[in-house]
């Protein structure tokens, strides 16, 4: 877990257990879209359906997305 400490010598600052917890649900939610998109873009490539490969590898990049936006998120909590 990451901490800052805001001065030397005082107690660290966590954050609330609530955010931490929010955020790691958020980005299992958003690994779980990636990989139904990465299912969906497979289905979609051995039944030769051009539509729902594309819409696999839709999810894939909004899973991504989101991902990286959680990351920013985490960056400026600190």
């Amino acid at each position: 877990m990451a901490y800052t400490v805001s001065r030397i010598g005082r107690e660290p600052v966590l954050p609330h257990p609530k955010e931490y917890v929010m955020g790691i649900v958020d980005k299992a939610k958003n690994t779980a879209e990636k990989l139904a998109g990465q299912a969906k873009e497979a289905v979609g490539d051995a039944t030769n359906n051009d539509d729902l490969k594309a819409e696999g590898q839709k999810d894939q990049a909004k899973g991504s997305v989101k991902n990286a936006a959680e990351d920013v998120k985490d960056v400026f909590k600190k």
